[in-house]
């Protein structure tokens, strides 16, 4: 949703400024600031649950099932311990931007403290995720 709407932002200042010498003003802030933060940080869950992040599993798909259960718990027990650590740094982070009001320098003023909540809402998101897929993987006892 958010790639689709710079697209449609990034098209639209590039033909006004075309016909016009106008642009949509604030176009590299928005895009910046919040359809990228956006389009990545809020997809982390989605893609974590889809089982989608890069892994390296080589030597781990010539193991045992028992080994590669383990493994992945294992892993998901970190995946939690990491993200869980993650959520909880960018909420403390975007509360003090929220309380500050946060703005950059531009020229005007553009305040950044909402996409900041972006960053919390993502890591919860892929902390549920991975919590999802290990009680998937224990009640199918195979690793996903």
């Amino acid at each position: 949703m958010f790639v689709v709407l710079m697209m449609i932002h990034v098209t639209a200042d590039v033909l006004l400024r075309t016909i016009s010498d106008y642009g949509i003003t604030g176009t590299l802030e928005v895009v910046s600031y919040y359809y990228m933060v956006c389009a990545i940080f809020l997809a982390f869950g989605y893609v974590e649950l889809q089982n989608q992040h890069i892994r390296v599993d080589l030597f781990v798909q010539q193991m045992p099932r028992s080994a590669q259960v383990f493994l992945y718990v294992l892993a998901c027990l970190a995946g939690l311990a990491f993200f869980g650590l993650l959520a909880w740094q960018s909420t403390l982070d975007a509360i003090r931007a929220t309380k500050s009001s946060e703005t950059i320098m531009s020229n005007f003023l553009f305040y950044v403290w909402p996409s900041r909540w972006a960053l919390p809402i993502g890591f919860v998101g892929c902390v549920l995720a991975v919590l999802c897929n290990l009680m998937k993987s224990l009640t199918r006892w195979r690793a996903l």
